[in-house]
């Protein structure tokens, strides 16, 4: 068996054991309002697969028509009016559905199989496709009723909150993006490297924590979206279960949240650029591929790649520490900027996925940086970009505070 087949064969099985977590009942359910159904998914992923290799790469016959239109591609969080006519549709039977997901996998396989350098840009592209939406399909079960859903319980620990210690960034140079004509692949958003000149800066060591919100909320700020007060107490709704509020965890809130604690501290969000320059530069000059260094992610470095499906205290990964001593840049949650979605100089879109990027050139998304808990470890490269709507509550977000 070939590399990319065995990656393939991965992805798949992660996401099976996603959905086996879900009750039967639930695989009709949207527990994200304007998202899709679990159905969706479960065939959209083989779906994606099969119309990206075999049907644009490689030009072969169909399997069936109507269920890859109905599969090919999800919802934008602000597409109401297509989020409510799917709503109506009458989804194909689950059986109907395990049919066709088999048919796009032996398909899928037997291209993998045939390993043709002309597709291998296709190839990579469904690779990271699956990853990411195991993180997206991880939003979506954590909204599901803990009814509708196996329990998988993690121990947790909480520590004291870290003082924030503002550490000074000095005055210099960023690189963004990745070579346009580097081998690696990266998404179309992702290209043209190019340096931007940054300014001295302080930022904190530390991500916001639960703790450090919490005088936030008694002074009126706004309620995190998995806080819940319970018989006086404020809980944390985690993915599988309800813990007592950790208050050495990093807060997830929205990027308007994030802006509004950061005002409230007299201080902003970081620039994409800031973020980089903190991340993988050092005050000696080195440019750095991670926070740490060059060593390949691991669980010392982060806490990301489903080690968890929660995150850790802030303090919990002093290894994965930048060379200017900023901790938690990758993992325990993805990091907002005040940076608008936008592309690079030079952007041309991907000829696998030309509307991966462009959709969402509006001004209305934010970049995030970093990883969370269930973010892929092939992901955690320094050109990679998330983005979100503004408002949007239920991506594993969090932030910290520049000055």
């Amino acid at each position: 068996m070939t590399a990319l087949e065995s990656s393939y064969i991965q992805n798949r099985a992660r996401t099976r054991a996603i959905l086996s977590t879900i009750s039967n009942d639930a695989y009709w359910e949207a527990p994200i309002p304007l998202r899709h159904p679990f159905v969706f998914y479960h065939g959209h992923l083989p779906a994606f697969s099969f119309l990206t290799l075999n049907r644009r790469s490689r030009n072969e016959a169909p399997i069936d028509d109507a269920l890859e239109e109905l599969f090919r591609r999800g919802i934008d969080p602000e597409d109401r009016r297509q989020a409510n006519d799917l709503a109506v549709d009458r989804w194909p039977a689950r059986e109907e559905v395990e049919r066709f997901v088999g048919a796009c996998d032996d398909r899928v396989m037997a291209a993998l199989r045939a390993d043709r350098p002309a597709d291998r840009l296709a190839i990579d592209t469904i690779l990271e496709h699956e990853a990411m939406h195991h993180e997206t399909l991880m939003y979506i079960v954590h909204e599901l009723s803990y009814a509708k859903k196996s329990s998988r319980i993690f121990s947790h620990r909480d520590d004291r909150v870290p003082v924030h210690e503002p550490i000074s960034i000095s005055h210099g140079s960023a690189v963004l993006g990745y070579p346009s004509d580097g081998h690696e692949f990266t998404w179309d958003n992702e290209r043209d490297q190019h340096t931007c000149d940054v300014g001295a800066f302080a930022i904190d060591r530390y991500n916001v924590t639960n703790g450090d919100w919490l005088a936030f909320v008694e002074e009126g700020g706004p309620t995190p979206h998995f806080w819940e007060r319970v018989d006086g107490s404020w809980r944390l709704r985690a993915c599988y279960e309800r813990l007592p509020l950790p208050k050495s965890w990093p807060v997830y809130v929205t990027h308007e949240q994030a802006q509004s604690y950061a005002a409230w501290k007299g201080a902003r969000l970081p620039s994409e650029a800031e973020y980089h320059r903190a991340a993988f530069t050092s005050p000696w000059g080195e440019l750095r591929r991670y926070p740490w260094g060059d060593e390949p992610p691991s669980e010392r470095h982060g806490n990301f790649n489903f080690r968890r499906y929660d995150p850790e205290p802030v303090t919990a990964s002093p290894s994965g520490a930048s060379a200017w001593g900023v901790e938690g840049l990758v993992g325990n949650g993805w990091e907002w900027t005040g940076t608008p979605f936008a592309p690079f100089p030079h952007f041309t879109p991907m000829p696998t996925y030309p509307e991966y990027s462009a959709d969402f050139f509006d001004g209305r998304h934010y970049v995030l940086k970093g990883a969370s808990p269930v973010t892929a470890h092939t992901l955690i490269r320094p050109s990679f970009r998330n983005w979100f709507y503004s408002d949007y509550p239920y991506v594993y977000a969090t932030f910290r505070c520049v000055r």
